[in-house]
């Protein structure tokens, strides 16, 4: 008798959607697991100072501070215009604040430009034994105790560097610790930038 063709396929098991339920369960997790992990790697290798500023480009804000206990000179808005200047926001209990100072410290021995410290949630005694201790780069320091100001600068964190230039508008902002590479290759070309267009005559008058 001829064999007869049928449409009917091969019989499934019916275990098998289970088996896809199961493979779904124990391995979904794993999957989102290293997802978040890779993600989270790549947050962590990011360029700090690549974090985004609504402020780039604008006036600083509107504050007046008193100096850091044992200092003479305040910080405000209008010690920031009529030449390019850095702002550093530093704190005595801040531990990259401690590896970066060093860098201030030479830097102002050069003599490029002002450097200001906006000293932020610190106890006044522990800010000035700080500065007494590491040496004091600043020629103008604000004491921000309540950190009221910094949260009007838009700072994430301490350490964070601010170049202002010469009509008092945020150029750049840094944030994290400035090192001598960071110094060399981005904060000094733009400060000698800024200081060079507020030089040149103006050849529209």
């Amino acid at each position: 008798m001829p064999a007869i063709a049928t449409a009917e396929g091969p019989a499934r098991s019916p275990d098998r959607p289970r088996q896809g339920w199961f493979r779904l369960v124990v391995f979904g997790p794993v999957v989102i697991f290293f997802a978040i992990g890779l993600a989270f790697l790549i947050g962590l290798n990011r360029d700090l100072n690549t974090l985004p500023s609504t402020l780039i480009g604008k006036p600083v804000p509107d504050f007046s501070l008193p100096p850091v206990k044992g200092r003479t000179l305040g910080l405000a808005t209008g010690d920031l215009k009529g030449e390019v200047s850095l702002v550093n926001v530093f704190a005595s209990w801040c531990v990259a604040c401690r590896e970066e100072h060093p860098v201030f410290i030479r830097l102002k021995a050069r003599g490029i430009l002002p450097i200001h410290g906006l000293n932020y949630k610190d106890r006044p005694d522990d800010a000035a034994r700080w500065l007494d201790e590491m040496g004091d780069p600043y020629t103008r320091t604000g004491a921000d105790i309540d950190g009221r100001v910094a949260i009007d600068w838009g700072v994430y964190g301490v350490p964070e560097t601010f170049v202002i230039d010469r009509q008092g508008h945020i150029a750049f902002k840094q944030v994290g610790p400035i090192t001598p590479q960071i110094l060399e290759t981005t904060i000094l070309p733009l400060v000698a930038r800024l200081q060079e267009a507020s030089t040149a005559p103006d050849l529209g008058k």
